[in-house]
C-alpha cells in the first residue's frame, strides 16, 4: 500500500496529487516532477512508484531510473534534476526549520525538540513541506493534528 496521511485522504485513493511520501522520494533521488508529468502515469505506475523503496543508495538510483524512464515515455524528454541534500532537514530530529516552527506558532503551536525526535522522518518531511512559503499551506493544521503536536 503506501504510507499515506489522513489530510491527503481527498486525492490519495485515486492518487490524482502527488502523496507526500512520493514527494520525498522525489527530493531524495534528485527529480523535479511536475504535476502535469503525474497526471499522464498511469494507475498502475503511480502504485509502482508508491510501492518502490527508495532508501538505499541502489534502491535510490533504480527508483530514479524507473521514474525518469516513465516520464521520458509518456513526455519525450526526462524531468528536470534537482540538488540532492547531503543531510536533508527532515532525517535531522534534533534540529526544527525556522520556517516549521514559525509555521506552528502561527497556529500558536510551540514544537518542542522532543516531539519533534518522535516524528518519523516522513512526518517531518511533510511539516517542512507544508510550511515553506511557497506551498498552499491549508493541510499544515490538520498534519499537527494527526502528529499528535496539537494538545487541546
Amino acid at each position: 500500500m503506501g504510507n499515506f496521511f489522513k489530510f491527503e485522504s481527498d486525492f490519495v485513493n485515486t492518487l490524482h496529487c502527488i502523496p507526500m511520501q512520493i514527494r520525498m522520494n522525489l527530493d531524495t533521488c534528485g527529480i523535479k516532477l511536475k504535476l502535469a508529468h503525474w497526471n499522464q502515469l498511469s494507475d498502475e505506475e503511480r502504485q509502482t512508484l508508491v510501492e518502490k523503496p527508495c532508501g538505499t543508495e541502489s534502491e535510490i538510483v533504480a527508483y530514479s531510473n524507473f521514474l525518469q524512464g516513465l516520464v521520458v515515455e509518456k513526455t519525450g524528454s526526462p524531468a528536470s534534476e534537482i540538488a540532492v541534500e547531503s543531510a536533508p532537514p527532515w532525517m535531522n530530529a534534533t534540529n526544527i526549520p525556522a520556517t516549521t516552527k514559525q509555521k506552528a506558532a502561527e497556529f500558536g503551536i510551540d514544537i518542542a525538540i522532543e516531539q519533534w525526535a518522535q516524528l518519523t522522518p516522513l512526518q517531518r518531511f511533510a511539516l517542512i513541506k507544508l510550511s515553506r512559503p511557497s506551498h498552499e499551506n491549508k493541510n499544515f493544521y490538520p498534519a499537527l493534528e494527526e502528529f499528535g503536536l496539537v494538545h487541546l
